[in-house]
């Protein structure tokens, strides 16, 4: 595959194909855990960990895989990186995992991984499989950041544990609650959309 042709499966998913904008997926894990920046950047990274290491191996694997067990032999591939994610934040980053919760062990079932291994990687050789992988989950978890941090900052007026608002600022608590992920992902999709259209 050419270097232009690498560029464009990477570049396609920072603005195309990004995954809750564009591609409308993956928005379980997007509306749950955008609450502030860490979460979102956590948990966009562990996704991108998961869908770049699965896809190198659905791509190296897909001529030997039957056709009757894809799926299974996918997920099975998927659950083995996801276990590993969920091992080394423990480890590391024991905070951020707890607040992620659930989320983690659920990439194994999200619909972006699995969509990217049946779609894209079980199709192309190893490198335009990475270059989708790290393209989708970098998108992803700019998407995550970007609404993690709109959340927090007129949720609780901090970003990053900093103020940044003065004393008398009243924080928009709607923003950090469950209809505010909604009504914040909207206003996002709008604004895509608008961008998208010109």
């Amino acid at each position: 595959m050419s270097e232009t042709s690498l560029v464009q499966e990477f570049t396609k998913g920072l603005w195309k194909e990004i995954p809750p904008f564009r591609l409308v997926l993956g928005l379980c894990p997007t509306l749950a855990v955008t609450k502030a920046f860490e979460t979102g950047i956590g948990m966009g990274c562990a996704l991108t960990f998961v869908l770049v290491c699965s896809n190198i191996l659905v791509s190296a694997l897909r001529k030997s895989i039957p056709g009757k067990v894809r799926v299974p032999c996918f997920i099975i591939i998927i659950a083995t990186f996801v276990v590993i994610t969920e091992l080394v934040m423990q480890a590391f980053t024991y905070p951020l995992y707890l607040k992620l919760g659930i989320f983690i062990p659920l990439i194994v079932v999200n619909c972006i991984v699995l969509g990217r291994a049946e779609a894209f990687a079980s199709k192309n050789g190893i490198a335009a499989s990475i270059a989708d992988g790290l393209g989708i989950g970098i998108g992803y978890t700019i998407s995550l950041s970007v609404l993690g941090s709109i959340r927090e900052i007129f949720g609780t007026g901090t970003w990053l544990g900093h103020a940044v608002f003065g004393p008398s600022f009243q924080p928009f608590t709607f923003m950090v609650e469950a209809p505010g992920a909604f009504v914040c992902l909207g206003l996002m999709l709008g604004l895509m959309d608008l961008a998208g259209s010109k």
